[in-house]
């Protein structure tokens, strides 16, 4: 396991299916974005109550795992 498991969900009733933080309506992106912007984990601790320091850095794992797949980027003919 990566630690990231229990705590990332992805069902497709919810958020259109983008993986979400414990079947709840936050995305891993929306925090990930605020992480990207300079915000602490404190800071979005603050803004969502209802979340963990664990499910923000499991937010993070579920990215880190993402990026370990390859990816070949190919140019699109309009």
């Amino acid at each position: 396991m990566n630690g990231f498991e229990e705590r990332i969900t992805i069902d497709p009733n919810i958020c259109n299916g983008k993986p979400t933080i414990r079947h709840k309506r936050i995305t891993v992106q929306t925090i990930l974005e605020f992480l990207s912007n300079g915000d602490s984990v404190e800071d979005i601790l603050e803004n969502y109550p209802n979340l963990t320091e664990e499910d923000v850095y499991a937010c993070l794992k579920f990215a880190t795992n993402l990026m370990q797949h390859n990816y070949i980027v190919e140019p699109v003919v309009v």
